[in-house]
């Protein structure tokens, strides 16, 4: 994995982290979602339209990638109300990389290495232990699987489109429909006031780490296969339990310290490979 592509996917673990822990601590999680969506639409279309990159054959990777993101902020929102994010996160971050390198190898015919099934495996074996499984529910762990399903569709499919765009031409476009049909649900279950209610610092701050997290994954992602970028992003459960030590005065004890070693060292075995 190039050492660029590394960097990118890094980045955008730290800033996925940022935006999950915003949005799940939020009171009304599916009115700050739809707030944070809109406000990244907004805010990121004038950088869009100054470097506007995109060619005719990016339509067909937009519409796939835009239903998985409905499904996936859909079902995140869903369960951010109903189960702890360290039961939905875990899961649904570490199980995309393993559907990923599954469908790329069984199913789209890609080669890969002995070194990055290695680095995948090792990665996720350290994200399941920075937040392990016996925290969980089972309607949390449902979730999870479903969010990870969402997560390996858009990566797969976004892997083809960044080639027919640029970064941030492709994001804005993709996120168009999944945010106008998101905020519009959202304004029809939850009301005007909710979602007027909603609106503050975390919600905004949560929807700008939200693009610029996605970005990077995409930068990477034109850079390095699919595969790895989705395993590099999975730090991300290791950045959140760091911010939840430092912010919520988390205690982080040994089987955690084992599970940020084992991710550091999945690392290392995907930029061998």
């Amino acid at each position: 994995m190039p050492t660029i592509a590394l960097v990118f996917a890094l980045a955008a673990a730290g800033f996925h982290a940022l935006w999950n822990l915003l949005l799940a601590r939020a009171p009304d999680v599916q009115s700050a979602t739809a707030v944070a969506l809109v406000t990244a639409q907004v805010a990121f279309a004038p950088v869009a339209a100054v470097v506007w990159r995109a060619d005719a054959g990016v339509w067909p990777w937009l519409v796939g990638s835009g239903l998985f993101e409905l499904a996936y902020f859909g079902l995140l929102a869903a369960a951010y109300t109903r189960a702890p994010l360290s039961v939905v996160y875990p899961v649904a971050r570490g199980g995309a990389p393993v559907l990923v390198l599954a469908v790329s190898v069984l199913a789209l015919g890609h080669s890969t290495t002995v070194w990055q099934v290695a680095g995948v495996l090792t990665i996720v074996a350290g994200v399941l232990l920075v937040r392990g499984l016996h925290r969980g529910s089972a309607e949390g762990i449902a979730f999870g699987v479903a969010i990870a399903a969402c997560i390996a569709g858009y990566t797969l499919v976004d892997s083809h489109g960044i080639r027919h765009a640029g970064p941030v031409t492709y994001l804005e476009l993709s996120m168009a429909i999944p945010t106008a049909v998101f905020a519009a649900a959202v304004l029809r279950t939850r009301g005007r006031a909710a979602v007027v209610a909603a609106i503050g610092p975390s919600s905004m701050i949560a929807g700008l780490a939200t693009f610029i997290a996605y970005a990077f994954v995409l930068a990477a992602l034109a850079r390095a296969s699919a595969a790895s970028v989705a395993a590099v992003r999975e730090t991300s459960v290791v950045i959140a339990t760091a911010l939840a030590a430092v912010v919520l005065g988390e205690r982080v004890g040994a089987v955690r310290l084992a599970g940020a070693v084992a991710v550091v060292a999945g690392i290392a075995l995907l930029a061998h490979g």
